[in-house]
Order: structure tokens, then sequence, then C-alpha cells
């Protein structure tokens, strides 16, 4: 029970009167329903909270646990509507980590709870360590919780197979997921990142494979066997990809995509225009068109690429021979370089049928545009070798919205 302060008011009253000094008591029958508890991480949800009084104020609260074992967290404060609910796909939260009604808000606006938001991503384990993450969403009436529930995003499907390559025993570093067996036949993908190096694309391969789509997360250079630097990278060694992905047991070998984000979009274009019967269709996240770099201080250019044997020299990437389509992504106010004018110079020309290529041109949106959706996601990146972060551009709300958008088209896209 609540305290309450009593008047005798006996000037005007027969009786005592009672004013409540405190909050009314928060609703005893809240609960949060789910259209589906357990989904790809790809996947958006319909997040409902009911059983609340008309006009009670809550905040709805999300919480995750990244590799590192740190924890996420994102909220909105709402006021439940005339049936006493909150449906987060409507509802615009009055205030929070985001600010517009988004079932996916409580998703990709997680911040961490030590660390500054903007120059951190959210990254649940290695599709090659744990199939799924979890994200307890609860609901708060002042300081008390009132209902919780748990709920499972999965990176890999149930039945999905992978396995590690490595230079030494395969001639490539990735990561290869299959799907489940018994899956129809489906475009496999080739994919790859930009000048991180390394191979950040393992949780977008999986639920690829998670749809049927054989696929490859590359490593092409800043791994084992693999030159240390974007420098003098054969384009022979994505080929060798592409073929090991074709001569797999179910995959529709005509139908190969390849996806490279940021630099890594170069490579994909030359895979798209060199080897057009190998490669179908390409996506390019945040692409670029140039292929070399001034080398600071030396007066030389540096050759990011090479093909058969020789440095590719290019200010604009040709397109001409692309047998399907190059879908280019990108943000207009990236700050790393000019996607956007690259993008619209790809969807500007024709493929070897004569069909323009295509662009998604998101208007708010950074470099931080590539990738799956809901995860959170900063708009800075980090420099080791200066130890600073870059900004990006954008914001961390525009980057969602695109990923959230451009997603869907790539799906389309690979499986058409």
């Amino acid at each position: 029970m609540f305290g309450v302060v009593c008047v005798a008011l006996l000037a005007l009253l027969p009786t005592t009167a009672c004013i409540s000094d405190a909050e009314p008591e928060p609703s005893a029958h809240a609960r949060i329903d789910v259209d589906r508890p357990t989904a790809l991480a790809d996947e958006p949800l319909h997040i409902r909270v009911g059983g609340l009084r008309p006009g009670e104020e809550v905040t709805v609260t999300s919480r995750a646990v990244d590799r590192d074992g740190l924890s996420w967290s994102a909220q909105g404060r709402f006021t439940a509507d005339g049936e006493g609910a909150v449906d987060l796909t409507r509802h615009r939260p009055a205030s929070g980590t985001y600010d517009r009604a988004d079932a996916m808000g409580l998703f990709w606006s997680m911040r961490p709870r030590t660390g500054e938001a903007d120059e951190s991503w959210f990254a649940p384990r290695s599709p090659l360590r744990a199939a799924s993450y979890d994200v307890r969403i609860a609901v708060r009436a002042g300081q008390r919780e009132i209902a919780h529930r748990t709920v499972t995003r999965r990176t890999r499907a149930e039945g999905v197979r992978y396995r590690t390559l490595t230079v030494a025993d395969d001639g490539l570093d990735g990561a290869l997921f299959l799907p489940r067996d018994g899956a129809p036949r489906a475009a496999p993908v080739l994919l790859f990142g930009g000048s991180e190096g390394g191979r950040g694309l393992d949780r977008e391969a999986a639920l690829l494979a998670s749809r049927g789509h054989p696929a490859l997360s590359l490593c092409y250079f800043g791994c084992a066997g693999r030159p240390a630097q974007l420098r003098g990278i054969e384009l022979e060694y994505f080929a060798r990809a592409a073929r090991l992905l074709t001569d797999l047991p179910g995959a529709a070998p005509d139908r190969l995509a390849v996806m490279g984000g940021s630099r890594g979009s170069e490579a994909a274009q030359f895979l798209a225009q060199y080897h057009p019967g190998l490669v179908r269709d390409a996506v390019a996240v945040a692409p670029g068109t140039r292929t070399y770099w001034p080398e600071a201080g030396s007066g030389a250019e540096k050759a990011s690429w090479t093909r058969d044997g020789k440095p590719v020299l290019l200010e604009e990437i040709p397109l001409d021979h692309v047998r399907g389509t190059v879908l280019a992504v990108a943000g207009r106010k990236d700050r790393l370089w000019l996607a956007a004018p690259a993008a619209e110079s790809i969807a500007r020309r024709t493929n070897a049928a004569g069909v323009r290529h295509r662009a998604l041109i998101h208007a708010e949106a950074g470099h931080g545009v590539a990738g799956a959706p809901y995860l959170a996601s900063g708009k800075y990146i980090h420099d080791p070798s200066a130890n600073r972060w870059t900004d990006l551009g954008g914001t961390q709300a525009a980057d969602a919205r695109a990923k959230a958008d451009s997603w869907p088209r790539i799906l389309e896209l690979l499986g058409r």
C-alpha cells in the first residue's frame, strides 16, 4: 500500500478526506507480446505491451550482452493508449535512446553502459561459436519492473553447417556457411569487407545461409597467409573463392553473387565485370570507383588491385560486361569518401544487355550502411594506426533505417 495524507475537512465535509502522496499502483497484469520470440536476427519483430491502465506511463527497456561480456541497453518512455497498450510499431517514445515509432528501435539504439555509444559497435558472439543471442525486454512503471520476457535472435538457423578455410589448407581464408540439407538450390554469395581488413561479414554470411544461400565470408588481407595491407591484391584470389562456391552441392552456379563493402566494393565490381560467366550480380555497399591512391610522400600511385599480375589503375570501373545487376547502396552524408556520387555513377551505366544498374541512396545515412539490420552500430570507426576515431557521417538512426530498407532489397536481388 502507498501512503496517504488524511485531512479533516470539518467545515466542508462530515467525514475525513484522504489525499494520496504517491504514484498510483502500477498495473498488475502487464504483459509483453512478441509475434516471433525466436527469429533470425535480420527479421523485424512486432512488440506490444498490454494490460496497462489507459494513460499509464511506462518505460520499455532492452538489454543484451556482447561477445566481450559488456552489457548494452536501450529504452523508450511511453504513455499507454486508451486500450491500455503500447505498440512499439505505432507509438513514438516521449524520450529514450530513439525518437520515432519503431518496433526495432530497442535493438539498433542499444548503447554500452561504459564508453561512448557512437564509438562502439554491438557485436554478439561469432556465428561460428554461437547460433544466437538473447535480448531481454522489460517494462517499468516508476522504479518497479512489471513485466519482462526474453527474445532470441538467431544469426545461424538450425541445420546450417559451417567450417573455416585457411590459406595453408584451402588457398583461401574464410568462413563457409552451408544451408540445411534438402534446402532448395539458391544463389551462392561471396562476401568481403573493406579497408579494415580481416573477415567482418561472418554474421551476414550465416544469415544468408539460413535463408538458403551457400555463403562464404572471405578475408583478402590482414589474415594469416595474406598480405598485411590493401595493396596489390590479386583479383584471381576472389575468382578462386567464387569457383569454390559454384562447385558446392545445392548451389545454383549460374546465379552467383558477390557483396563487397567500402573498398571491397571495387573488387565486387571487378568480379562482375571481368568474370560474367562466373558472377551474375554484385552488391556494392558504400561504394567507390577509383582503384588507386597516391602513396604518401612519394609521388607514386598505390594500386590496390592487380589483374594477371599487372596493377589495375582506373578512375572508374567499367560495368558494361556485367551479366546481371550491380546494386549500389550508399549514404548521402558519408564522410569517409564520396560513396553517393559513386553509387549514382554506377546507376547511370548499363550491363551487357543494356539494362541499367541500380542505386539505393539514403539521404541522411553515412558510411555505416553495410550489413544486416537491427544491430547497434556507431558513426565512428577506430583507426589503430593513428589511434583515433574517424567520423563515418550520418547518424546511428539514419544508418539503422538505411540497413532496414536496403537489406530486404539485397535479399530480393539474390533470390530472383
